[in-house]
């Protein structure tokens, strides 16, 4: 075991760009909103530097890529809605799992941790992708973005977590992709591990200061 995993009990682990890469869903899902509302698609690679913050906040960035300037509310609301509307049909059909997840789930879930997904993913999105990959087992708790009054960075759904168990900060870890993710674990008392092959906003992860990066969760087992 990686030795990030010393005196851990618990594991909270985001999930798109840490479990999951699922920005070409997620961008099929933006453009044919936009599509819906008249105006272009953005494409995939622009996608890729605005998941992270929730579905609301990725259509935010999405029109204003797309208006060159910041959308009223209603027009953010139609095409959150669009979206919604679009991702709900197809949530999995180009996700992918990174190498080495399953292993690693597997072993931390078969050494007797506890795992939690804590995700800014709309709550309703969750179960879809983790049936489709059969993980759905594995977690013990699964929270998403609108599951409670706040999200990551807030470190709400960590608190929440370990609250839930019994289990003290100190012997709990967060891993993820992104800065929020990172900013969370500290605020909660978490120990923090980065995988780098995800979404933050174009950024290294390794800037946000986690205590440990591993190249893939092959590593933690």
């Amino acid at each position: 075991m990686h030795s990030l995993l010393d005196g851990i009990r618990l594991v909270a682990f985001d999930l798109d760009g840490t479990l999951v890469d699922s920005v070409p869903d997620l961008a099929a899902a933006v453009d044919a909103a936009l599509c819906d509302l008249g105006m272009p698609a953005r494409g995939e690679s622009r996608v890729r530097d605005w998941v992270g913050n929730g579905s609301m906040v990725l259509i935010e960035r999405a029109l204003r890529d797309a208006l060159g300037r910041d959308a009223d509310p209603e027009r953010c609301r139609q095409a959150h809605e669009r979206f919604l509307v679009h991702y709900a049909q197809r949530p999995c059909n180009a996700t992918r799992l990174y190498p080495g997840v399953r292993e690693a789930l597997e072993t931390l879930r078969g050494a007797g941790m506890i795992l939690v997904l804590v995700t800014n993913k709309p709550e309703a999105f969750i179960a879809p992708i983790l049936e489709h990959f059969e993980l759905a087992g594995h977690f013990s708790l699964c929270l998403g973005g609108n599951s409670l009054v706040r999200r990551k960075p807030d470190p709400l759904p960590l608190t929440h977590a370990a609250e839930h168990f019994s289990i003290s900060p100190a012997n709990c870890l967060m891993v993820g992709d992104s800065r929020h993710d990172m900013a969370a674990g500290r605020a909660a008392g978490f120990r923090t591990l980065a995988v780098p092959y995800g979404y933050n906003h174009g950024e290294p992860v390794a800037a946000s200061g986690p205590d440990g990066v591993v190249e893939s969760l092959r590593e933690l087992v």
